[in-house]
């Protein structure tokens, strides 16, 4: 993977494991030990990719008393930034009260591919309402790729013409079934929208990085089309 992402022109890479979500606990400390050892050896075998450490993190009750205890990454480690996920079927009911209490907490919440959320498909004023009360969201590229499906495609591009996501991630998993696609969603994007899109989304991956606010534009709701008689 770490030459497959030095190929496509990615030199950081931030590892984000799922951490909560039911299957899997990754702890901040084993995050940062094992992210360590991977640099020595991308040194090793001189590739030039710098991974850093972070968390996709389920979200959950005790996530805020979790995060004060020093148990929780934010993006890179010491950024303001937290990839936070909903389940994928949908939105618990305390998710916007979470959400805007850890920006009282000084966190800033990033919700990751949104696109694949049933619920929000389904009712994407949930989302409008996030980001209009100050989340960020992130889309996988390879949801805009068309790599999950016409379906998935159509809303990933919904929400960036509505202004309701600010950073494209690759989510790659690995070399063969979820790969990076970083270039083709960029090369997509070009096509279809403009650079301007294009330098958007990066300069947004730099700010997270360095530390800075996100730029955001206003965000728009989405009108879904009423089916007529449920036929179409």
């Amino acid at each position: 993977m770490a030459k497959e992402a030095e190929a496509q022109g990615i030199r950081t890479i931030v590892a984000t494991p799922h951490h909560k979500n039911g299957s899997y606990d990754n702890r901040k400390k084993d995050i940062i030990t094992n992210v360590s050892v991977l640099n020595e050896e991308l040194k090793k075998h001189n590739i030039d990719l710098n991974v850093l450490p972070g968390q996709e993190v389920r979200i959950y009750g005790e996530l805020l008393e979790d995060y004060e205890n020093g148990e929780l990454l934010t993006v890179g480690g010491n950024s303001s930034y937290m990839l936070v996920e909903f389940p994928s079927g949908y939105v618990p009911q305390y998710a916007g009260q979470l959400l805007y209490d850890m920006q009282m907490k000084g966190i800033q919440p990033i919700i990751v591919h949104p696109e694949r959320n049933q619920e929000l498909i389904e009712h994407p004023d949930k989302l409008y309402s996030f980001v209009k009360n100050g989340a960020a969201t992130q889309i996988t590229a390879s949801s805009y790729t068309g790599q999950f499906g016409k379906k998935i495609q159509a809303f990933t591009e919904q929400l960036i013409e509505a202004n309701l996501t600010h950073i494209i991630a690759s989510d790659a998993h690995n070399t063969k079934t979820r790969s990076f696609h970083m270039q083709k969603a960029y090369d997509r994007l070009e096509s279809k929208l403009g650079i301007d899109f294009v330098y958007y989304f990066r300069e947004n991956a730099e700010y997270i990085l360095e530390g800075s606010s996100l730029f955001k534009e206003p965000p728009q709701r989405i009108h879904k089309r009423k089916k007529f008689l449920g036929l179409f």
